[in-house]
């Protein structure tokens, strides 16, 4: 069992959390839901192992929760002040599943795939686009 230990916290700094466990998976998620929960292409999400392994360190009483009534087990769990999602616990998993962009430390694993391709927008990931460091020229 290889043990890792991250720290993250939301776009406000209120809450800041810290994860140590086993990190077990690291994808991209193109479901409607992650997609509409993010505002993004996909959600790119790390399951760690407990469900015991997050301790809060600061913020916790800042936490909201969305669950989608029509999910089985679907919920987003956010900061109340900028709206950044944090990490949630999901016992049917026994573990956390993190928002890889709300890490302050590097992610203990890489992206192993992306899941639900076929809800994709088209869009989303597409290859062939220009990158710049900053803002485009103009």
């Amino acid at each position: 069992m290889t043990q890792a230990t991250v720290k993250g916290s939301c776009l406000c700094g209120s809450v800041q959390y810290e994860v140590t466990g086993e990190p077990k998976r690291f994808y991209h998620c193109h479901c409607q839901r992650c997609r509409k929960a993010t505002g993004t292409g996909h959600a790119s999400i790390i399951l760690i192992t407990p469900q015991t392994s997050i301790t809060w360190i600061r913020g916790e009483e800042l936490l909201a929760r969305y669950k989608v009534p029509e999910a089985e087990r679907f919920f987003n769990c956010f900061c109340q002040q900028c709206g950044g999602p944090m990490p949630r616990v999901v016992p049917e998993l026994d573990g956390v599943l993190i928002p890889a962009g709300s890490l302050d430390t590097p992610a203990p694993l890489l992206p192993g795939a992306r899941i639900f391709w076929n809800s994709r927008v088209q869009w989303s990931c597409s290859d062939g686009l220009a990158a710049f460091a900053e803002y485009p020229p103009g």
